[in-house]
């Protein structure tokens, strides 16, 4: 596997600074080493880099992380302020970019870093009392395709329409009858700030806001009045974006089904393709036997043939032909073998007709068991002669098979 191509060398110097960081640190083994996976590793990198070098006021560090069931671990983050345009004015939200161990594979966690002086907005639709952001973008995460820097503009557009923080009232600002809610993005740097507005003004140097200042939240006596045909864009476009995510989502999910019953098919189908060439290859073989079979019984078949044609011409010339002399037996053995076979069933043929005749009380019983006695103990030597001759021929064809054997070998 060919390693992934490193990243384009960047411009800025914060860039660069990040991918040096980086790249020390995700070199690390052993215990110091980051919990991430070695294979997204070169990803991850890639993609604080280019985060840094989109959003420069946001900084790539490692730091210690707390997870709700008590686990801590040492993970990477990106710390600064994300910018906002409010009002035509330009805000920067301190925030930090919290990435877990499933990163990327996983969406990242994003927190609210707010000053003493700043306030989270109650009620806002995608920051909760804590800090967490939940926004679209990040439900609707999906790996390798989402990265960063898509997720500080989407931060950075609905925080626009809706900012998350404000700053926290003084006791002098609410003296103040009438608070300007959007401060003037150019102030007079010689003019002293009144004693209502030191509340609210931030020294010329804050990185918070672009004008050195930050919005208040509304008061709670007299909300600041929106025009309705602006809210209602922002909801709309809010309900569309978030529409448009869970329709992604939803198709998404149904996509992977579907692809993950094709794929059980396809398992399926190439096992039952395994089965059916196992199959194939069996009947073949036992249609190789089978033939083998077919040409040993044609084979028999014309031997017995030629033998009833044989003994039919020798049959016509001799009327009278006996029995015992039609089938020729093969070996000694085999005559052995005849000859006591008949004498057994003979014996047992004359048992028969004595116990009809004692029955019928046409001998006597005295007689009767005499002859029995001695036929039984005929019959016995026959049948144990039987048993060593069957032996001995079971022993031959053994012999002669094994004989038979480097014949078929070769």
């Amino acid at each position: 596997m060919a390693p992934p191509p490193s990243p384009p060398i960047p411009a800025s110097p914060g860039a660069q600074f990040a991918q040096q960081f980086l790249s020390t640190a995700l070199s690390q083994r052993g215990p110091s080493a980051l919990p991430y996976a070695e294979d997204v590793k070169w990803l991850i990198r890639n993609h604080l880099v280019a985060l840094a070098d989109a959003f420069p006021s946001l900084h790539p560090k490692s730091a210690l992380f707390t997870h709700n069931d008590g686990r801590a671990a040492t993970l990477l983050q990106a710390e600064g302020t994300v910018p906002i345009v409010y009002s035509g004015v330009v805000y920067n939200i301190p925030a930090v970019i919290w990435l877990p161990e499933p990163y990327p594979r996983s969406p990242p966690l994003v927190f609210l870093s707010p000053t003493r002086d700043m306030v989270i907005k109650p009620h806002h639709p995608h920051v909760d009392r804590s800090g967490l952001v939940h926004v679209p973008y990040l439900r609707s995460w999906v790996f390798p395709s989402s990265n960063l820097v898509d997720l500080v503009r989407s931060l950075s557009h609905l925080f626009g329409l809706d900012p998350p923080l404000y700053t926290r009232q003084s006791p002098s600002s609410h003296s103040n009858p009438s608070p300007s809610p959007n401060p003037n993005p150019n102030p007079n740097p010689n003019a002293s700030p009144s004693p209502s507005a030191s509340s609210r003004i931030y020294p010329s140097s804050s990185p918070y806001g672009s004008g050195g200042r930050f919005p208040h939240s509304p008061a709670p006596s007299r909300p600041p009045a929106e025009d309705p045909a602006e809210v209602f864009r922002r909801n709309a476009i809010s309900k569309i974006v978030d529409r448009a995510h869970a329709d992604m989502a939803g198709m998404r999910r149904t996509r992977e089904a579907e692809m993950e019953g094709l794929f059980s098919t396809q398992a399926e189908l190439r096992r039952r393709a395994g089965e059916l060439s196992r199959g194939l290859g069996e009947m073949g073989e036992e249609k190789e036997g089978l033939e083998q079979q077919l040409q040993l019984v044609l084979m028999n078949t014309d031997v017995m043939e030629g033998w009833v044609r044989d003994n039919e011409v020798g049959r016509r010339r001799r009327r009278d032909v006996d029995v015992d002399d039609a089938f020729e037996l093969a070996d000694a053995l085999s005559r052995q073998m005849l000859d006591c076979t008949a004498a057994d069933l003979a014996a047992e043929d004359t048992i028969y007709a004595l116990d009809k005749a004692v029955q019928e009380g046409s001998i006597p019983f005295e007689g009767y068991i005499k002859s029995v006695r001695a036929l039984a103990r005929e019959q016995f030597f026959h049948r144990a002669l039987a048993a060593r001759v069957r032996a001995a021929q079971v022993q031959a064809q053994v012999t002669s098979m094994a004989s038979r054997v480097p014949q078929y070998a070769s």
